[in-house]
């Protein structure tokens, strides 16, 4: 019983931490890097939205109530990535990031609609025929919160040694990350198989 269930955190940890799907890994970056460590509890509840956008859209899949079209939603996923990074970029130093909960958690929630719904498919043959899909929902999402946070630590780690150690301004650090990621992202969405 622990053993499955060991199993299935794991299987949302890597899933998270999967180096040749780093898409989820930019979009916490993106989502994170214009925070400290003293923004912890709306970093936590910010991320904490992501995983339950996640974990809806697998819900819906797994019990079939949606389907998906794969290469749309793989298009949709550097895009949400790059409207995030966008927004860091337009709004670094203006202090945007403490505006009011609700739009900036909504959009993280619908986001994470989206990119649950590109793990879908692999998450249908990993369920099978198993009775117990709520239970293996919740391993799994547990699994995703856990590399979540550990990456949105080392994200501020980075983010308080570059600003005190390197003097780097908060702007200028948000900026820098934002455009990379901005960078990163622009080819998967032209190499999109929607796009061809």
């Amino acid at each position: 019983m622990l053993e499955n269930f060991w199993f299935n955190v794991e299987y949302g940890i890597n899933h998270v931490l999967d180096i040749n799907a780093y898409d989820h890994v930019l979009f916490l970056i993106v989502l994170t890097v214009a925070y400290t460590f003293k923004d912890w509890k709306r970093v936590f509840l910010l991320v904490s939205m992501f995983t339950l956008g996640h974990t809806l859209s697998l819900v819906l899949a797994a019990y079939g109530v949606v389907s998906i079209n794969g290469a749309m939603v793989e298009f949709l996923i550097p895009i949400t990535i790059l409207i995030a990074a966008l927004f860091n970029v337009f709004t670094a130093g203006k202090g945007a990031q403490k505006e009011k909960v609700g739009v900036l958690f909504l959009t993280t929630l619908f986001f994470g609609l989206i990119h649950g719904l590109g793990f879908a498919r692999e998450f249908k043959m990993f369920l099978g025929d198993s009775d117990n899909k709520i239970i293996l929902l919740l391993e799994f999402a547990l699994g995703i919160e856990l590399a979540q946070i550990i990456i949105v630590f080392i994200v501020l780690f980075l983010g308080y040694l570059v600003q005190t150690i390197f003097r780097f301004s908060k702007r200028d650090w948000v900026m820098v990350i934002s455009a990379v990621v901005v960078g990163l992202v622009i080819p998967m969405i032209l190499n999109s198989s929607f796009l061809s």
